[in-house]
């Protein structure tokens, strides 16, 4: 089973730059896509629609922000886009396929690097989303998160970790809650299970040569069940192409695609 997420910053430019080209030659099962910056009345479904792939959108309410996407090769018995709170509803931050054992989810958490506001934003939804990933871990079944989740867990998943430590995104609460995500509730974060390498990341600042050099964060990662996380066999992240300031995360898994 092959998952593939990716934050593209805007699904129609990353269209442009060859992303589902590139997406067509993968063989992926799911696709997880974040930040779309687009309604669905606006894409053309000669594009925006794979070949193959049963494909769902969750647009904002408000034009050219935040959105997510879920291509899938099987139809999903059920598909939920909205969690019942703010701001996860009407910005389009959450899709959910339900498979006969298997859920997959795309989310796509706030940022909080704009200022003081906009951290106590996203720590609103953090607080809200732990709750549901609590009671994800109840249900019978396996679960994957593909998400960009805004926040890196370890120093080893940014180049400058020492700076960045008073940074959205690296502040010591957020991974204090990344922590209990996975050690309270038990979620496994599935590309470290495999991949111990450091310099891995998937999101390099515009500025500056943080591309070229590889002074990047890895904020793009699956969370997955344990009955699921066992399986996982192959991690990488694609950066042959530059789609959005974002690269694709892959991940391998040694179960059939069966949903």
């Amino acid at each position: 089973m092959r998952i593939i997420t990716c934050n593209t910053n805007g699904i129609r430019a990353a269209q442009r730059k060859g992303f589902f080209h590139w997406l067509a030659q993968q063989g992926a099962d799911v696709v997880c896509i974040q930040e779309t910056k687009a309604q669905e009345h606006q894409l053309d479904k000669a594009l925006f629609y794979p070949q193959g792939y049963h494909c769902f959108y969750h647009d904002a309410q408000r034009k050219g922000y935040s959105g997510t996407a879920l291509f899938a090769r099987l139809a999903p018995k059920k598909v939920v886009r909205t969690l019942g709170w703010e701001p996860l509803d009407s910005e389009g931050r959450y899709l959910q396929a339900d498979f006969d054992k298997l859920s997959v989810i795309s989310l796509y958490v706030p940022s909080g690097s704009s200022g003081d506001a906009a951290q106590a934003r996203k720590e609103v939804f953090m607080e809200h989303f732990f709750e549901h990933l609590r009671a994800l871990r109840r249900k019978r079944r396996e679960v994957i998160i593909c998400a960009d989740w805004n926040i890196c867990h370890k120093e080893i998943d940014l180049k400058n970790w020492k700076p960045n430590q008073k940074n959205s995104g690296f502040l010591p609460h957020e991974r204090a809650w990344l922590d209990r995500v996975m050690d309270e509730l038990g979620w496994v974060d599935a590309f470290r299970r495999v991949n111990p390498d450091p310099h891995q990341y998937t999101w390099w600042s515009n500025r500056g040569q943080a591309w070229a050099k590889n002074v990047g964060w890895r904020l793009d990662y699956l969370l997955v069940t344990p009955g699921i996380a066992e399986h996982t066999c192959g991690a990488s992240i694609y950066r042959s192409e530059r789609f959005s300031d974002h690269a694709p995360l892959i991940m391998d898994f040694t179960v059939p695609w069966s949903g």
